[in-house]
């Protein structure tokens, strides 16, 4: 359920989509045509994996541009929807570690199922909810476990099921599923969303998810015979370090208290969780995580730039449709298609780069994407004010979808190649985990502060007007900043008909003025990922590239 990236994170995700892609770009078409060369067994069991990641990522797809209809159908706010998008990513990201292990002890097939279970868990919920509670249980945190148990599982189970040259073109065939959902998941949520309703794509999803649930018997379990303690105070400090810096972003957008504590909490874990994993290692005990992983460079800055990554995709995707449904007052279906230059380019690029790459250096490709990222998000902070329609930002969004995609292209690779073949699996789980905290993170902050800005904004730019009552300017401004991220412009107008005309045209100056400034505001966050990104690749260039490893063709996300 994550943007592209994301089945580990969706969406991604990655995140899963993205990684996924770049094991597809060889030839994800391809990958279709070759595994006819599976019995008929293993083809129906390969189809229902690409099936299941398809659901995985085009999950959160469909809610990013369904966000009017659900706060209308369901009574709520932006801020709540967005919030529970952001919890779910942080869910995945928070325990996709703990689902491994949770896989190897108790069985893998176990975990996959369990994890089917939460994801149709949560399309039942949102084909049914009523309110914002039921989806934030079920959607948001029954299927974000259902995430952090099913990409593991089925990384083993593809690695068990599926012998040699089968095993890789399995993992072609999946995470082309992935490429393609991320690529056309806002348009094929928009449409659902626009002609049937946001209810019917959730329940679409429930209904794939049972045809694969339907094949359970296809699937052979892949026991587990390394070593099987844990790390249980190792797993209590991750996720309440993610949890910690994510919550204190959401609490801050809600205007919660304990916000910096929150915040202290969640840094004070994750410096805690370094320590504990050198001093725990050091001893010889099993850790959550192999610390010596990060010793090595290259795997540092991948994983870096996999967060940095994920954190510029989550704020565009969820800062872009907001600002188109709320402001351009757009259904899904028109923002679906807005947003498609972003994911169309990113998934085209990452196509051709992955074939095309030749001998150019996998620091220059990063270095470039990043750039490119860099540009296409800055040049859509002049454009917004002057954007009446969702065609003023198709040229910004295709630099930054191309940027994107040569990401994708090689920055798995790039964080998983210095690895050693039997640690790839533990490696690529700690760069699932650390991209669905970028995307988390990205997703709450970009929210937290586009609608921060709003509050400030209209609050401010009531207090200096002279149209208004002085009587009622604190009153006007709290209705703006509860109404307004509710409703289009349009919407905002058919509210106001019963004031005087000076009133009205004054609060719809307000309403005009603050909201394309509240998105440039956001947009912010992934600008500044995509700077940091550049210092990243360019450290990138300083380092020696790393050696091809063939193992990492055999991993999902990452």
């Amino acid at each position: 359920m994550s943007v592209p990236a994301a089945p580990e994170d969706s969406t991604s995700q990655n995140s899963s989509s993205q990684n996924s892609s770049s094991q597809s770009s060889t030839s994800p078409g391809g990958a279709g045509s070759d595994a006819g060369r599976l019995d008929g067994t293993q083809r129906r069991l390969a189809m229902l994996l690409a099936m299941a990641m398809f659901v995985l990522v085009v999950d959160t797809s469909i809610m990013n541009v369904s966000i009017s209809a659900v706060v209308r159908d369901v009574g709520t706010t932006v801020s709540g929807v967005q919030t529970a998008i952001a919890l779910e990513a942080l869910v995945s990201a928070a325990f996709i570690l703990i689902g491994s292990k949770i896989g190897d002890l108790f069985g893998r097939k176990r975990a996959y199922l369990l994890g089917l279970g939460g994801y149709l868990v949560g399309a039942v919920a949102m084909t049914f909810a009523t309110g914002l509670t039921l989806i934030v249980v079920c959607w948001a945190i029954i299927g974000g476990l259902g995430a952090a148990l099913l990409l593991p599982s089925m990384q083993s189970l593809i690695h068990g099921n599926f012998p040699g040259g089968e095993r890789k073109r399995v993992y072609a065939l999946v995470g082309a599923a992935a490429s393609i959902a991320a690529a056309v998941g806002p348009l094929l949520g928009g449409f659902i969303t626009t002609y049937l309703s946001w209810r019917v794509a959730f329940g679409l999803e429930a209904v794939v998810i049972l045809v694969v649930l339907s094949g359970a018997g296809l699937v052979k379990d892949a026991p587990y015979e390394g070593d099987r303690a844990v790390d249980p105070l190792g797993a209590v400090l991750s996720v309440v370090g993610m949890g910690g810096i994510v919550l204190g972003v959401l609490v801050w957008q809600e205007g919660g208290e304990s916000v910096a504590a929150l915040l202290v909490i969640g840094l004070a874990a994750l410096l805690g969780l370094a320590r504990w994993l050198v001093v725990r290692h050091r001893r010889g005990h099993p850790t959550l995580i192999d610390p010596d992983l990060f010793r090595a460079p290259l795997f540092r800055l991948g994983v870096t730039g996999q967060m940095l990554q994920q954190i510029a995709l989550g704020g565009a995707m969820i800062a872009l449709p907001i600002f188109l449904q709320m402001v351009l007052g757009y259904d899904a279906m028109l923002a679906g298609l807005s947003i498609a230059p972003l994911s169309l380019s990113m998934f085209a690029t990452a196509l051709l780069a992955g074939r095309r790459a030749g001998r150019r250096r996998p620091a220059v490709v990063i270095l470039a994407g990043f750039a490119l990222l860099t540009v296409g998000v800055a040049a859509l902070l002049p454009v917004v004010p002057r954007a009446d329609t969702g065609w003023w930002l198709a040229l910004p969004l295709v630099v930054a979808g191309c940027g994107l995609g040569l990401l994708v292209s090689q920055l798995n690779n790039y964080t998983l190649s210095p690895v050693s073949s039997e640690r790839v699996s533990e490696a690529a789980g700690v760069n699932s985990a650390t991209g669905s905290f970028g995307l988390s993170l990205g997703l709450a902050l970009t929210g937290a502060v586009m609608l921060a800005s709003l509050a400030i904004g209209f609050t401010a730019r009531t207090d200096a007007s002279d149209v208004l009552p002085p009587d009622d300017k604190a009153q006007i401004a709290r209705a703006l900043e509860d109404d307004a991220q509710v409703m289009s412009d349009t919407q905002l107008t058919e509210l106001l008909a019963d004031e005087p005309p000076d009133v009205a045209d004054e609060v719809l100056r307000i309403n005009t003025e603050v909201r394309p400034l509240a998105l440039q505001v956001a947009l912010v966050v992934p600008l500044l990922s995509g700077v940091a990104g550049v210092l990243v690749a360019l450290r990138m260039r300083r380092r020696p590239d790393p050696e091809p490893n063939d193992a990492t063709e055999s991993v999902l996300g990452g």
